[in-house]
């Protein structure tokens, strides 16, 4: 198995100058020989070196480095003299293509091409030029260079100026996502099926009937009264549950917050100008059941407000234990479901309010967002009327509401209750894969898996994009606190989870060597 990292260990700079020496001393007559058939590069501690793998063994490489002057500006002068001021934004400089000669076939120089371009992409290099040998100008084409400017240097080694631009790194990456690559997101969620119904009007009695029955499995499934059906995302679900609180004027509320959600609830609270405190914990640490009744104790509460499956650390907060909580003391419970609802079976029976989105855990297209009641609203005459939850409680659709999304969602609703079962397997095997044992310690839920990265872990997540395996980490929140994550809910994950378990198999003997 062909596989590509970013170099990190001294075992691995160690073969890279190993091969370096093969190649531009022994193969290429660049350099003078020496004894311990070894050559480091006069740029190495500003380069970054991204490796093409057999197994564990490094077979091929090439580097990265974008400070000035660049090699190449050292044999022909500036390079932006030469190149449209449009892709001199932000250049880079490759050097050091070099493959062990057993290995230059077809397949390894696709895979380093594809890492190359996903790195490229993902650093946001304008352009990338490249010195390429004129014996090799057939396989730097290949990877999408173009020549320009004059060849340079001596005739027996001649240099090509080459360069590949940011829109080059775009279609090829667009066409990697189509073919090669697969998502461990926790949403959006891949459509692998024929999305239906685009022609079809919302108020037509084709669509009341395709409503009425994804509405009809979303109550079987939830076990509310009631659920009112949006465009939008599970904020304005948020918005619209906060939005009864302010309407109903209840009194005081209490909020649990141990993650990002728990934390955007409470400022959209803020803004409502609700009257609540604050329970906050440090995030994936689990409520206290004694605690919380500490704070319902005082009877100075009239609602409780929680996320349920915190997606920012995989904690499940005990929905069991804040329904006997909030009965005993006659507290309203809103809950925020969005990535729990789908993932597990739950009931919302003790729920006041409650919301969930399309585009988590039931496997559906992103764009409509649920709020269950077990009570109808009434119309206010002050909320917005896209925000007022009475509005979609009156037995016809208020607003537009898109056939594909509805039928979407019906359709994947038809997986239940089997999708329970597929995706706590799922689960259980993300369990297994390497690295498990630095999972944040807290109660999961089977939807997504949050790992702390220790050093050896910090290229972890661009390593598997430069092999087309796109996990959970660019969200401010992750990046701040060290963290990615790996969700089970993408239709292909049994394929992905096969090609991340062998990767994550050598990737951990490298690092760990």
């Amino acid at each position: 198995m062909y596989w590509c990292k970013i170099a990190q260990t001294d075992a691995e700079f160690d073969a890279i100058a190993q091969l370096n020496y093969e190649t531009f001393v022994e193969e290429i007559p660049q350099h003078e020989p020496n004894a311990m058939r070894r050559k480091m590069d006069r740029f190495h501690h500003q380069n970054t070196y991204l490796v093409v793998y057999k197994g564990i063994e490094l077979i091929g490489m090439l580097a990265f480095r974008d400070q000035r002057p660049f090699s190449i500006d050292e044999k022909i002068g500036e390079v932006e003299q030469y190149l449209p001021q449009e892709i001199c934004t932000k250049l880079c400089e490759i050097r050091l293509l070099a493959v062990k000669k057993k290995y230059r076939t077809g397949r390894v120089l696709l895979k380093l091409t594809q890492a190359l371009n996903a790195f490229a992409y993902e650093k946001g290099y304008s352009a990338a030029v490249i010195s390429g040998t004129t014996r090799e100008e057939k396989l730097y084409q290949q990877m999408g260079f173009t020549q320009f400017a004059p060849a340079v240097g001596a005739e027996d080694a001649l240099f090509l100026p080459m360069v590949l631009t940011r829109q080059q790194f775009e279609e090829s990456l667009q066409r990697k996502l189509a073919k090669e690559s697969y998502t461990f997101y926790p949403g959006p969620v891949k459509q692998q099926g024929m999305i239906l119904y685009s022609e079809l009007s919302h108020r037509s009695q084709a669509f009341e009937a395709l409503y009425k029955r994804m509405t009809n499995r979303l109550l079987q499934l939830s076990g509310a009264s009631h659920v009112a059906t949006l465009v939008g995302s599970g904020t304005l679900a948020n918005e619209v549950m906060l939005g009864q609180l302010k309407e109903q004027q209840l009194g005081r509320g209490l909020i649990l917050t141990n993650g990002e959600f728990g934390q955007r609830l409470r400022q959209q609270a803020l803004r409502w100008s609700l009257d609540f405190d604050v329970i906050e914990l440090d995030w994936g640490e689990v409520f206290d059941k004694q605690h919380v009744e500490s704070f319902l104790q005082t009877n100075a509460y009239k609602w409780l407000l929680a996320v349920h499956g915190e997606t920012s650390t995989g904690t499940c907060n005990d929905l069991e234990v804040l329904m006997q909580l909030t009965k005993r003391y006659d507290v309203k419970l809103c809950l925020d479901c969005i990535s729990s609802f789908g993932a597990m079976p739950f009931t919302l029976k003790g729920c006041y309010l409650a919301t969930a989105v399309s585009g988590k855990a039931i496997g559906a297209l992103s764009g409509l967002a649920f709020v269950f009641s077990q009570e109808r609203a009434k119309l206010s005459p002050t909320l917005p009327a896209y925000l007022d939850l009475a509005n979609y409680q009156l037995g016809t659709v208020p607003f537009t509401l898109p056939a594909v999304l509805v039928g979407n969602v019906e359709s994947a609703l038809q997986r239940y209750p089997a999708r329970y079962g597929q995706l706590q397997q799922r689960f259980n095997q993300l369990l297994q894969l390497p690295f498990m044992h630095n999972q944040l310690p807290t109660t999961h839920y089977p939807m997504i898996v949050t790992l702390c990265c220790p050093e050896a872990l910090a290229s972890l997540s661009t390593d598997l994009k430069l092999n087309g395996l796109f996990i959970h980490s660019d969200s401010n929140y992750l990046c701040q606190r060290n963290l990615i994550q790996f969700s089970v809910i993408q239709p292909d994950f049994e394929e992905a989870i096969a090609r991340l378990h062998e990767i994550l198999c050598f990737y951990e003997q490298i690092v760990s060597a």
